[in-house]
C-alpha cells in the first residue's frame, strides 16, 4: 500500500512551460498580480515566478529580508488574497513558483522574533542554534555574546551622547537606540528594579505588600538559569520562568503608583546626563550584561560572530541544516505546496548553505512524504512511510549515474556556473535559474575576431593594459581584507585549532595559514565546492581545489610550499588518517566552513567589484559570466544545449533576471560594438575630446576617471530610449544614469565606496553625467552619440530577437522578467525593479491576438509592419506571444523533444544559428541571424530576404527531401529543395519577411 501511495504521488511533477517572474511589493501585490493573470496567460505563459511574498523586515523592497516564514508579507497581501489570486490562477490551469530563501533571514527590526530571543536570552535561548553565531570567538570579550554592528559612531561616544535610552515596556525592559529596540536579559532587571528598592521601601514599608512583591520578584529574577545554559530543561525553565515574571512586574507595576514612580525614577537615573559620561556608568554596566556586544559598525568586519549573507549585516545566516529549523522555515511554503496553491520552489543562494545535497534531498523527502500521508492517512505508520520513501529516493538516486532521475517537486536553484563547472548531478533537483544560458547565448553575438582590437581600443583609453584573472584575484583578497576580513580570521584560527592537533602541522604558525588560506580563496576559480566527507570527493571538487593551490603557489614563490601542501590535504580530507578519530569531525567542519565562506567572497569580488572595474565590453559582465572570453561559437552553444537536453532538460533559460547587470535588451545593443571596433573607438576619441572640459580635479586627478568615462558611454548606447523623449522622460532617464554611475563607481571600490564615500568624486562623476546629457537636444556630444546609438540600436534590435526565438525554444524552461515582454533597457537593481506599464502592454497584446485569430494563415503583412515599426517592441511581444501559445499546443516536443544542431552553407553561413527539435513526427526548425553588422554589409537593413542571404541556406537530412515547413511567424510554407544532391532550406526563403524563423513540419 505504502509503495503505491510513493509511485502515485510521486508521479508527474508539474513542469513549467514558461515562467514569468514578478517582483511583489508595497506596489505591486497579490490583488495586482491577479488582475494581471489573464494577461500572462494569453501571453503563453503557463506559471508565474514569484518573488518572495513571506514577511520581511519593514518596508523591505526586495522581500529577501524575511523576518517570519509562517506568515505573508503583510504589505502585499493578507492570506485571503493570496488564496484568490491562486484561485484565478488555478482557474487558468496556470502553477506558481515561489521563491524560498533557506540561507538567512532579514534581522533588521525586531519582527524577527527568532533573533530578539536569541538577544534577550543569549546561548540560553530556545532560537540559539537557529543562527550560525560561534559563541566561543577568539576575542575573550565576546565569549557567550553577539557583536552588534548597529552603531554609528564608537560605542562610547554614543553612550555619552545619550543615543541608548532604556525604556520599561509592559513588564520588560529594553534598550533603544534611535529605532533599534533591544530586549534586555531578565536578570538583569534586579539592577533597574533594585536601584529605588530603599526609597520604596521607606516610602512604604517593609512589610508593605507591593515592596514585599517587588522582593519577591527580585529574587524569582536571581534564580533564573543563567543565558549561558544549554541544559534543555534549563532553558524550559528559564523560559517558562522570565514570562510568569515578566507578567507580574506588569501587575505591580500597573497596580502601584508608588512602584511606577520608582521605575521611572530608576529608568531615568540609568539613562544618564549628557555631558556628564559618568552619569552613563549604569547604563553601561546594564549594557556589559547582555548577551549581545552594540559596537561601532565598521568593528563588523574583523570581529562579527555571525555568519551573514555575504557581508550585509542585516542578514543572518540561519542553521537550516537543523531540522527543527529546516520544519519552521518552510511548513508554510509545504502547506501550499500540499494544497496547491504553490507548484514549485525556485531556492536563493544554496551555495550559503551548509550541504546544498542534503537540503535539496531534505526538500523531496518532506515534499513525497506528505503527499503519501494525505493518501494514507493520520492512522498510516509514520515509520513504514518514511523508510520507504527513503528506498524510493536510494533507488531514484542510482537513476543519476545514467540518466536524469525523476523528482516528485519542481525545484530549481539559483546555482551560478563557473566555466567548465558543471551543476552537480546528485543535487535533487530540476536545474538552475539558467545563467549559463544567459552567458552561452550572449556569447553568439560577440564578434570574437575582434577581441584584439577592443583590447587595444580599451587598454589606449584606460592608459593600462587590464587582465581580468589579476583584477579578479586581487578583488576577491580585498573583501577578504576589508569587507569579510572577520570571516577570513575565524577560518585561520579554524585551521590553526586543526593544525595544533598533529605534531606534522603544528608548526604552521597563526599568520602564515591565514595568508595562504587567503591564497587558495582568491585562486578558486569557482563559488565553492561540496565536500562533507571522506566519501564525497568529487573529481570536480578535487580539480578545483588542485587548480587553487597551484595557482596560489604560482603567485607567491616565496611560500613554502607545505603550508599550501596542507591546506590542499586539508580541504580534500586527504589527511584524515592522520588525525585522532576524535579530531576528525573538527575536520570536516573546517572543510564544510570554508566552502561556505567562499561563495560571498566570489560574489562580492568578482560581481560586485571586479565587473565594475574591468569594462572592455560590459554586456560580457553578467552574472556567470567570464568577462575575459570574448564572444563564443555556434558549435559551443549547440554543445551546451546538447549538454542540457541530456542532463538538466528543465532547467530555467534566463536572459534577464532581478539579479542581473543589464537587461537582455542593453547586452544585445553593446554586443554589437563588438562588431565595428574602429568606429567604437573613434568615438570615443570625440567624445573625451568633447567631454574632457565637462570634469572635475579631485585629489590632484580629473574625474571621473578614464575607465568610468569609458562605462558611462557604453551605458549611454545601451540604454537610451527608443524615439523622442519628452522633456520630463528625458530627465528621469539622465537621473537614473546619475543613480547608476554612483552605484557602478562605489560597486568598483577604486576611487569611492559605500564604506568609505568619497563626496568629492561623488559629486564629480554625478556633475559630469548631468553636463555631458544636457537639455540642449543641439548639443554637440548628445549629436554624435545619438548617430552611433542609431546604428548600434538598430542591429541590436535583432540580436535581441535572434536571442529570445533560441530562448524560447531551446532546451529548458524559458524564463521571463517582468516587463520585457517589449524592449526593456533597464540596468541593475534598483533601476529593474521600476513599476511595468501594463497598461500599455495589455492594449498591445489583445491587438496582437485579435489580429492573429483573423489572419492566421497569413501573417505576411503584420509580420512586415512590425519589422517596420520594430522600435515600438510589438514586433518582441508577437515572437513571444506566438512562440510560447506554439509552445503551449506542442509541450512534449519541447519537454522531451530531441535537439539536432544543424548545419548552414553559403556566403554568410557563418552569420546563422539554427537547430531542430524533433519528437516522433513532430519537428521544429529554428533559425536565427547572428552579427548582422557583417552579415547586410554594415548598413541599417533588416537581414531578410533574397539580398542579405544571397545563396545560404540550412542543410537537411536526407530523409527530409521535400518536406514543407509553415513559418508560424508568418505563415508562409516553405519547401526543401535539392541543391547540389543535398535537401536544404534557402534562408532567403525561411527569413524573406521576419528576421527570425520558428518553422513546423508540415503532415503530408
Amino acid at each position: 500500500m505504502v509503495a503505491a501511495a510513493i509511485k502515485q504521488a510521486a508521479a508527474g511533477p508539474r513542469i513549467p512551460c514558461a515562467t514569468y517572474r514578478l517582483q511583489f511589493n508595497r506596489d505591486f501585490t497579490f490583488r495586482d498580480a491577479q488582475d494581471l493573470v489573464p494577461y500572462l496567460d494569453d501571453l503563453g505563459i503557463s506559471d508565474v515566478y514569484a518573488s518572495p511574498i513571506f514577511k520581511p523586515r519593514s518596508n523591505s523592497s526586495h522581500g529577501y529580508d524575511i523576518c517570519d516564514h509562517s506568515q505573508f508579507n503583510p504589505a502585499v497581501g493578507s492570506m485571503e488574497e493570496f488564496e484568490s489570486f491562486s484561485a484565478v490562477l488555478h482557474g487558468r490551469e496556470m502553477g506558481l513558483l515561489l521563491d524560498v530563501v533557506p540561507n538567512h533571514m532579514g534581522i533588521g527590526d525586531c519582527s524577527n522574533v527568532w533573533w530578539m530571543d536569541v538577544l534577550e536570552n543569549g546561548p540560553s535561548s530556545s532560537f540559539a542554534s537557529y543562527f550560525d553565531i560561534d559563541w566561543h570567538p577568539v576575542r575573550p570579550e565576546l565569549q557567550n555574546k553577539v557583536l552588534l554592528p548597529i552603531l554609528g559612531d564608537q560605542y562610547g561616544k554614543e553612550l555619552s551622547r545619550g543615543a541608548f535610552r532604556l525604556t520599561y515596556e509592559d513588564g520588560a525592559f529594553f534598550v533603544r537606540y534611535y529605532d533599534i529596540r533591544l530586549p534586555v536579559a531578565p536578570r538583569s532587571y534586579r539592577s533597574i528594579l533594585g536601584h529605588q528598592l530603599p526609597t520604596l521601601a521607606q516610602a512604604l514599608g517593609e512589610s508593605h505588600e507591593h515592596v514585599r512583591e517587588l522582593r519577591s520578584i527580585l529574587t524569582a529574577l536571581s534564580y533564573l538559569p543563567l543565558q549561558t545554559e544549554r541544559d534543555p530543561e534549563k532553558i524550559a525553565e528559564r523560559n517558562r520562568e522570565k514570562e510568569l515574571i515578566k507578567r507580574r512586574i506588569a501587575n505591580l507595576h500597573s497596580n502601584s503608583a508608588y512602584v511606577r514612580a520608582a521605575v521611572d525614577m530608576a529608568v531615568q537615573a540609568f539613562n544618564g546626563t549628557p555631558r556628564d559620561p559618568r552619569s552613563f556608568d549604569l547604563l553601561h554596566d546594564l549594557l556589559e550584561a547582555q548577551a549581545y556586544r552594540p559596537a561601532f559598525w565598521r568593528v563588523a568586519v574583523e570581529e562579527i560572530n555571525y555568519r551573514r549573507f555575504f557581508d550585509v549585516n542585516e542578514l543572518a545566516a540561519i542553521r537550516v541544516e537543523l531540522p527543527q529549523v529546516f520544519e519552521s522555515t518552510h511548513e508554510l511554503a509545504f502547506r501550499l505546496l500540499e494544497e496547491g496553491k504553490v507548484t514549485g520552489l525556485r531556492i536563493d543562494h544554496p551555495d550559503g548553505l551548509r550541504s546544498p545535497h542534503d537540503y535539496f534531498r531534505l526538500l523531496q523527502e518532506n515534499f513525497l512524504l506528505r503527499r503519501v500521508r494525505i493518501q494514507l492517512g493520520p492512522t498510516a505508520s509514520q515509520v513504514d512511510m518514511g523508510e520507504a520513501i527513503s528506498r524510493w529516493f536510494i533507488e531514484q538516486s542510482s537513476r543519476a549515474q545514467s540518466n536524469s532521475p525523476f523528482w516528485p517537486l519542481y525545484v530549481v536553484a539559483e546555482k551560478i556556473l563557473c566555466e567548465k563547472e558543471a551543476l552537480p548531478s546528485d543535487w535533487m533537483l530540476h536545474g538552475n535559474t539558467g545563467y549559463d544560458f544567459l552567458n552561452a547565448v550572449n556569447d553568439l553575438f560577440v564578434d570574437g575576431s575582434n577581441c584584439g582590437a577592443f583590447d587595444k581600443i580599451y587598454g589606449r583609453f584606460i592608459g593600462s593594459e587590464a587582465v581580468f584573472s589579476n583584477l579578479v584575484n586581487s578583488t576577491k583578497k580585498m573583501i577578504m581584507l576589508v569587507s569579510l576580513v572577520g570571516e577570513i580570521n575565524a577560518l585561520g584560527h579554524q585551521l590553526e585549532r586543526v593544525a595544533e592537533k598533529n605534531r606534522l602541522y603544528r608548526d604552521f604558525t597563526l599568520n602564515s595559514l591565514v595568508f595562504a588560506i587567503r591564497e587558495v580563496i582568491a585562486a578558486l576559480p569557482v563559488y565553492r565546492t561540496y565536500i562533507s566527507g571522506t566519501n564525497s570527493v568529487g573529481q570536480q571538487d578535487q580539480s578545483q581545489i588542485e587548480t587553487a593551490v597551484a595557482e596560489a603557489k604560482k603567485r607567491n614563490p616565496r611560500t613554502a610550499t607545505p603550508i599550501f601542501d596542507f591546506i590542499q590535504d586539508t580541504l580534500l580530507l586527504r589527511n584524515i588518517g592522520d588525525f585522532a578519530e576524535e579530531d576528525r569531525g573538527a575536520l570536516v567542519d573546517l572543510v564544510m566552513k570554508f566552502q561556505q565562506v567562499t561563495g560571498p567572497i566570489m560574489a562580492k569580488g568578482v560581481e560586485d567589484t571586479a565587473f565594475y572595474v574591468y569594462n572592455r565590453l560590459v554586456s560580457l559582465n553578467e552574472v556567470g559570466g567570464h568577462p575575459e572570453r570574448f564572444g563564443g561559437s555556434v558549435s559551443v552553444f549547440h554543445h551546451e544545449n546538447t549538454k542540457r537536453q541530456r542532463d538538466w532538460p528543465h532547467s530555467l533559460l534566463a536572459t534577464s533576471t532581478h539579479d542581473t547587470k543589464r537587461s537582455e535588451d542593453v547586452r544585445s545593443r553593446l554586443n554589437v560594438l563588438s562588431e565595428i571596433p574602429k568606429e567604437w573607438g573613434a568615438a570615443l576619441t570625440r567624445w573625451s575630446r568633447l567631454n574632457g572640459s565637462k570634469k572635475t580635479t579631485v585629489d590632484g586627478e580629473l574625474a571621473p576617471d578614464r575607465n568610468d568615462e569609458y562605462l558611462l558611454y557604453q551605458t549611454l548606447l545601451g540604454t537610451w530610449p527608443d524615439g523622442t523623449p519628452t522633456a520630463e522622460e528625458f530627465t528621469r532617464y539622465r537621473e537614473r544614469i546619475v543613480e547608476y554611475m554612483q552605484k557602478a563607481t562605489k560597486e568598483a571600490k577604486v576611487h569611492t565606496s559605500w564604506v568609505n564615500p568619497n563626496d568629492q568624486y561623488d559629486k564629480a562623476v554625478q556633475d559630469f553625467v548631468r553636463s555631458v546629457l544636457p537639455d540642449d537636444r543641439d548639443d554637440p556630444f548628445v549629436g554624435d552619440l545619438l548617430a552611433l546609438h542609431r546604428r548600434v540600436a538598430f542591429h541590436g534590435r535583432f540580436n535581441a530577437l535572434s536571442q529570445v526565438l533560441l530562448k524560447l525554444t531551446a532546451p529548458g524552461v524559458p524564463d521571463f522578467y517582468q516587463g520585457t515582454e517589449l524592449w526593456d533597457y533597464s540596468l541593475v537593481d534598483p533601476d529593474n525593479r521600476r513599476p511595468v506599464d501594463y497598461q500599455l502592454r495589455r492594449p498591445l497584446l489583445a491587438e496582437l491576438k485579435n489580429h492573429v485569430a483573423r489572419h492566421e494563415h497569413e501573417l505576411t503583412a503584420l509580420a512586415r509592419e512590425l519589422l517596420d515599426d520594430a522600435p515600438d517592441g510589438r514586433i518582441k511581444m508577437y515572437l513571444i506571444y506566438r512562440t510560447l501559445n506554439f509552445r503551449r499546443t506542442h509541450r512534449q516536443l519541447f519537454d522531451t523533444g530531441g535537439y539536432l544542431p544543424l548545419q548552414a552553407k553559403g556566403e554568410k553561413q557563418d552569420h546563422v544559428c539554427a537547430f531542430g527539435r524533433t519528437k516522433g513526427s513532430k519537428e521544429i526548425l529554428v533559425v536565427v541571424p547572428r552579427l548582422t553588422v557583417g552579415l547586410v554589409g554594415g548598413i541599417e537593413q533588416p537581414p531578410v530576404g533574397l539580398e542579405v542571404w544571397n545563396d545560404t541556406r540550412l542543410v537537411l537530412r536526407p530523409e527530409q527531401r521535400g518536406q514543407r515547413f509553415r513559418n508560424i511567424f508568418t505563415g508562409e510554407v516553405l519547401s526543401a529543395s535539392e541543391k547540389e544532391g543535398i535537401w536544404v532550406l534557402p534562408l532567403a526563403e525561411a527569413c524573406a519577411h521576419f528576421p527570425v524563423a520558428l518553422l513546423e513540419l508540415q503532415p503530408e
